[in-house]
């Protein structure tokens, strides 16, 4: 038996795949995740919270968990009408600042489509890459649509990789820069015109 990939809507068998491999890796994360707390918990094993590897390995797996969580939205298949809550996305938003580099505000009110929430991670990605070394992002949504603003002390400007989301000369992306073609996927499908400015000291993405 053959699958028959001129059945799935474009975009759509990449994200069966997304949402496969995120499913497959929660559970051994979650495994991970209830040992440590084990661990901490057994008489056998006195003061071992405070112990720095262990410590280490409880942030690596939160920092792991929550990033599979905005994987399994911007990667993954959403199904009908789902919604998620403004405590969704705040929690999601979350997990962009797991590892210190950083901060995230959401200027945010009401629940919203996953479509949209797909957007907003692959976005959130895309302001990743130009702020390699840190920085500031809010996240507003009001009756113009969303805009995400970020603001950095140095940005990584590459004007052919955002040329994706509007432009001419786009480069082929690199495997850590594919949320570039995939948000301008998600936008056209939606029928969404993105706006981008990058500078030496901030970016922007609206739509």
């Amino acid at each position: 038996m053959t699958l028959d990939t001129t059945r799935l809507a474009a975009g759509e068998l990449s994200q069966l795949l997304g949402s496969r491999l995120c499913h497959d890796l929660v559970s051994p994360l979650g495994a991970i995740g209830n040992g440590v707390e084990l661990l901490e918990m057994s008489p056998d094993f006195p003061g071992i919270a405070a112990c720095p590897e262990l410590q280490l390995i409880t942030e690596s797996v939160s920092s792991a968990r929550a990033r599979i969580q905005i994987f399994r939205v911007a990667f993954g298949q959403a199904q009908g009408d789902q919604r998620i809550s403004r405590a969704g996305l705040a929690q999601l938003l979350d997990g962009f600042s797991a590892q210190g580099r950083m901060q995230v505000q959401l200027d945010a009110q009401g629940d919203f489509p996953r479509a949209e929430m797909r957007m907003i991670m692959l976005a959130m990605m895309c302001l990743e890459t130009a702020m390699p070394w840190g920085g500031k992002v809010t996240v507003l949504h009001g009756p113009a649509g969303w805009r995400l603003v970020a603001e950095a002390d140095r940005t990584k400007q590459d004007p052919a990789l955002w040329a994706w989301l509007g432009g001419e000369g786009q480069r082929n992306p690199l495997p850590s820069e594919v949320h570039f073609p995939l948000l301008a996927e998600a936008l056209a499908e939606a029928r969404r015109r993105p706006t981008w400015e990058v500078d030496e000291t901030g970016a922007e993405i609206a739509f």
